[in-house]
């Protein structure tokens, strides 16, 4: 399936997106009846393996799980091989790019009390907002969990598992990843 037949998909299940986007591959995008995903102007999403040298494992999966649920992807946004999931909301601002196979999860899959996740009870998973601010760049393999938000111009070190809040223009790394410089 080339990228036009996979666009005509995304109109069909409600996925606004703007002028210029470039399919390298074919994306898994799935917007759940009532939800909202946007994706801005200029954005391009590598889903082939030779579509980022760093070597993708998988095509990039935009996910908006329940009809409360909103996905924003900013003007200029790059994104390689990488999993935007959200039972709640998740915000990419302008000219960010997200690197090879990095995870960005608004909500914990499952619930943690051994009673709801063994009776499968979606209602009990927790979720909270994601906001990753303008002109940042997530680097590969980065996994940015439920809560997190994340100033303008920040980085993320590759493999970083980030949680929490930012200022903006700093570097994070590690796991758990800290602010190890500020630019």
């Amino acid at each position: 399936m080339n990228s036009n037949w996979f666009k005509l998909l995304m109109m069909a299940t409600k996925v606004e997106y703007g002028k210029n986007l470039l399919l390298k591959g074919v994306p898994v995008i799935f917007n759940k009846s009532g939800a909202k995903l946007t994706i801005g102007d200029n954005v391009t999403i590598n889903s082939s393996f030779l579509s980022n040298l760093v070597g993708l494992y998988q095509r990039t999966i935009i996910i908006t799980r329940t009809s409360r649920a909103e996905i924003r992807i900013g003007n200029n946004v790059g994104i390689s091989g990488a999993t935007i999931y959200a039972r709640k909301s998740i915000t990419i601002g302008d000219n960010t790019n997200i690197g090879g196979n990095a995870k960005i999860l608004d909500n914990d899959f499952h619930p943690l009390e051994i009673e709801a996740r063994n009776a499968d009870i979606k209602e009990k998973i927790s979720s909270k907002s994601i906001v990753i601010g303008r002109n940042c760049f997530i680097g590969c393999n980065a996994l940015i969990l439920k809560g997190t938000i994340l100033g303008d111009g920040c980085v993320v070190g590759a493999g970083a598992v980030v949680s929490g809040q930012y200022e903006e223009n700093c570097v994070i790394a590690g796991n758990p990843a800290r602010v190890i410089k500020k630019l």
